[in-house]
């Protein structure tokens, strides 16, 4: 089967109680930071790469002032499937076509267009790509 186009997986987030505790884990582990982050609506984001791998571990931590922010329990570690798109809105619309509720309507942060829906079992999936679309990316989805 061919990949969709316009889409990619590149990463699963996990959250994290105390990011420099999990970063120094994960390193001990061979991983290597590639990006160190805050989010504008106040978390903070670790991206975690193995040298060799494709795939990514992001490690989020939402403070108690963050609206993302929820009592940490065993088993709520798992955050989300993180999927780059050529067009966030097109992509929303076509998981909202299944059902998908969403969970966090896109907003745009610096060049980057974000947006969450949920999978049947509530897992979190985020779209995020270019915060204006490319003309071929609009023109697909007509």
């Amino acid at each position: 089967m061919a990949r969709p186009k316009g889409i990619r997986f590149l990463y699963a987030g996990i959250r994290v109680r105390n990011v420099d505790r999990s970063v120094r884990f994960y390193r001990s582990l061979g991983f290597r930071i590639r990006v160190d982050g805050r989010m504008e609506h106040g978390g903070r984001f670790v991206h975690l790469v193995l040298p060799g791998s494709p795939g990514r571990i992001e490690l989020n931590y939402y403070p108690k002032s963050n609206r993302f922010y929820e009592p940490f329990r065993r088993g709520t570690e798992f955050d989300h499937f993180g999927f780059y798109v050529d067009d966030v809105a097109r992509w929303i619309r076509r998981a909202r076509r299944t059902g998908a509720p969403i969970v966090a309507p896109p907003w745009v942060e610096g060049k980057t267009r974000i947006g969450y829906v949920a999978d049947p079992d509530g897992n979190w999936v985020e779209f995020f790509g270019p915060a204006r679309p490319r003309r071929s990316a609009r023109r697909a989805a007509a």
